[in-house]
């Protein structure tokens, strides 16, 4: 069976590798020391943090308020499950 790029069975002449292409081994680390590394890579960590979108201080009291009231809700429903088992099993076991 064929479709509109080729056989099934026959992969295209793109997907096909040649053996004598080598890849470079180490990138931008085979060059340089372990300082270099550890320079490198805090660098690309500072590069990271500026592209966060920080949240503004209203997101942030939102989505505070949000977080501490489920985990008051989590805890109510869990405490109300606890005490619940605890009756079963004093009944159970008297």
């Amino acid at each position: 069976m064929t479709d509109a790029v080729g056989s099934i069975d026959m992969p295209d002449a793109e997907d096909e590798v040649p053996e004598s292409k080598k890849t470079r081994k180490g990138g931008k680390r085979g060059k340089k020391g372990p300082l270099g590394r550890l320079a490198l890579f805090y660098r690309q960590i500072v590069a990271e943090l500026r592209k966060v979108v920080w949240p503004t201080r209203n997101q942030l009291t939102t989505y505070t308020t949000v977080v501490i009231v489920f985990v008051v809700v989590m805890i109510g429903l869990v405490t109300v499950i606890d005490f619940g088992f605890q009756r079963v099993i004093k009944y159970v076991f008297g």
